[in-house]
């Protein structure tokens, strides 16, 4: 009877050890082939973060915004999509992480060689002081365009530079509602101030 319990108890021990090797390895859906879902993982996470899933043409398939700091893994079933390319995105702080899938025949494939990085501007204003900061790599053209109460204040095109650093000086007299829009890449970029 005690040899009996014994041996029921090391199968029961042993099945709990490969079930939890088992939900601790990666199940990595972006190497098997036929795969019908992707997992996708990014690291150093905040709670407030947004990640979207994006068509070819920029328009959101889904967004949501994280609701836990740290790691996040997601694991997305793609395959009753049309064929064609697809990117998920992470919006951090600074910087903008895409990640790649292709959907063909209703079947996901994955490519981690495909994530790059988007640096994003950086806005600063100070009482009547506006600054901008933003690298770009891939040295596209820039617009910028500052408003006043909804209205164009100063507009400015910038071709192929790729440190970009401005600082403008506004009148401190005509106090108000003053946002500025950076273009950049097909993305634009906000940001809010009053004076």
């Amino acid at each position: 009877m005690m040899k009996t319990i014994q041996t029921k108890l090391l199968v029961v021990v042993f099945m709990l050890g490969s079930l939890v090797n088992y939900a601790n390895n990666d199940m990595d859906f972006n190497k098997t082939p036929n795969a019908k879902k992707v997992k996708v993982a990014f690291k150093n996470v905040k709670k407030g973060h947004q990640l979207t899933l994006k068509n070819e043409k920029g328009i959101k398939l889904h967004s949501e915004t994280v609701s836990s700091t740290g790691l996040l893994t997601k694991i997305f079933d793609l395959s009753s999509l049309s064929n064609g390319v697809y990117s998920i995105e992470l919006d951090k702080d600074y910087e903008i992480i895409v990640k790649t899938i292709e959907v063909k025949n209703n079947i996901v494939i994955f490519n981690e060689a495909s994530k790059k990085v988007i640096l994003k501007p950086v806005f600063r204003s100070k009482e009547n002081i506006l600054m901008i900061s933003k690298i770009n790599f891939y040295k596209k053209s820039m617009k910028i365009t500052l408003y006043f109460d909804d209205e164009i204040i100063y507009s400015e095109t910038l071709e192929s530079e790729k440190n970009f650093n401005r600082v403008y000086k506004l009148d401190k007299e005509i106090k108000g509602e003053y946002s500025v829009v950076l273009n950049v890449n097909n993305r634009s970029y906000f940001h809010n101030f009053k004076l």
